[in-house]
């Protein structure tokens, strides 16, 4: 066996074990979704994930006996998420279009220091700033709203935004704006009618990836949310009781959850790719 042939087996054992540990508990929680409740808990005499009755006691549950619930939490994540992935992606692109297109100095600091500054913010545990946020959130009566907590995920996300986006700027020519330039158009027009354009996979990317951080985000919709703006996250993980765990009602809920955005992942997979890869490589 040539080394060529060994290392590929090796480089394909890993990617299929690592796949493994991340489809295993996907096809865990797909299954206990269809199961009823005496069969969460099987006899030794089949496996988990293989020997049981489908049914669809779980989605009827879900869908009828706990549907304003449920719904109500399926809309307010998607209120914070889809909001505060577009303010974030928004205000990350006029960040991100300064830092390539102006010289800044505040004292010793550069641009490229200030780009820093703004990533170096998600280096920061959520944990440290979240009693602070429910204080100001509770001082200005802001608690217990979906557009609040969007307001809170903008914060955290713009890091996020301006980073990608500030690649995917370097990658479109300061030519091509130039030109634009000498034919009337102002910067603000230039910005909007031939970078944006041009940076459109930066736009994806930032906006998906921001997307799917804010749907995720549980600590901050546990804190400054209760009953009437409770998030997809913090639904889930109130399935929990004293009387005990409703894993068929939580691996429902999580299905729910995590569907949207593996179509929205595999709707903008190729948009990612070439907007995470935008100005990695000059010439």
């Amino acid at each position: 066996m040539t080394y060529k042939r060994r290392n590929a087996i090796l480089t394909y054992g890993v990617l299929a074990l690592l796949t493994a540990v991340v489809v295993f508990p996907l096809l865990w929680m797909f299954t206990t979704a269809f199961k009823s409740q005496a069969a969460i808990f099987p006899t030794p005499k089949y496996i988990p994930w293989l020997g049981f009755e489908p049914t669809l006691d779980a989605f009827r549950a879900v869908l009828t006996q706990y549907r304003s619930q449920h719904f109500n939490a399926f809309e307010n994540s998607m209120i914070a998420a889809l909001v505060s992935a577009a303010a974030a992606t928004a205000l990350g692109s006029l960040a991100a279009y300064g830092l390539t297109r102006f010289r800044y100095r505040f004292g010793p600091l550069r641009n490229d220091d200030i780009a820093f500054f703004f990533i170096s913010q998600r280096m920061l545990p959520p944990v440290v700033v979240v009693f602070p946020f429910l204080l100001m959130y509770r001082y200005l009566g802001l608690l217990d709203n979906p557009y609040s907590l969007a307001l809170a995920y903008t914060f955290f996300n713009l890091p996020l935004a301006v980073w990608i986006m500030r690649d995917a700027f370097r990658a479109v020519p300061r030519e091509i704006e130039e030109s634009a330039l000498v034919d009337g158009c102002s910067r603000l027009s230039v910005f909007w009618r031939v970078a944006l354009p041009l940076a459109a996979p930066g736009l994806v990317a930032s906006f998906t990836i921001c997307l799917i951080f804010a749907w995720n985000e549980f600590l901050f919709a546990l804190v400054l949310t209760f009953r009437r703006s409770q998030t997809l996250p913090v639904m889930i993980a109130g399935q929990a009781t004293e009387l005990g765990s409703y894993w068929w009602i939580m691996s429902t809920l999580a299905m729910i959850a995590v569907v949207p955005m593996i179509l929205v992942g595999l709707a903008t997979q190729r948009w990612i790719i070439r907007g995470l890869s935008a100005g990695g490589v000059k010439g």
